[in-house]
């Protein structure tokens, strides 16, 4: 069952905020990256490369967890679970130098490889809990 954010929580998504993301192994246990992150239309989207872990791992299973704490104020956070509606590559490159302007101010990610391909990770929110934002 799908939930969404409040306008708070959105706002703090939409911030250069960092969010760590959890996903399950092949044999269960969790895995966590700490990820760049944007919120569209009641999804959150973050881009990764194929070939690493992130997406071998949601291949196979499509639920996460995601944490977000304030980079202002550490009593502020936002904590989601959900599952992975999409995977695509289309637009990728472009959607990892729109958060590389958010996070960096730079144009361009600056760590772009020329034999990666860039994948957009599309999550729908099934929970959402929010500290500190009242």
């Amino acid at each position: 069952m799908a939930a969404s954010l409040s306008a708070k929580a959105s706002e703090l998504f939409n911030e250069p905020n960092l969010v760590h993301l959890a996903t399950l192994m092949a044999d269960g246990s969790s895995q966590v990256s700490p990820v760049w992150v944007e919120y569209d239309n009641g999804s959150i989207l973050i881009n990764t490369a194929l070939g690493r872990i992130k997406p071998k791992n949601l291949d196979r299973d499509k639920r996460v967890a995601l944490s977000l704490v304030d980079r202002n104020n550490a009593y502020r956070a936002v904590i989601v679970r959900g599952s992975v509606v999409e995977m695509t590559e289309t637009g990728a490159d472009a959607h990892i130098d729109k958060l590389a302007k958010k996070y960096l101010g730079v144009d361009s990610y600056p760590g772009r490889s020329a034999i990666e391909k860039r994948v957009i990770v599309r999550i729908q929110p099934e929970r959402v809990s929010e500290m500190g934002l009242d």
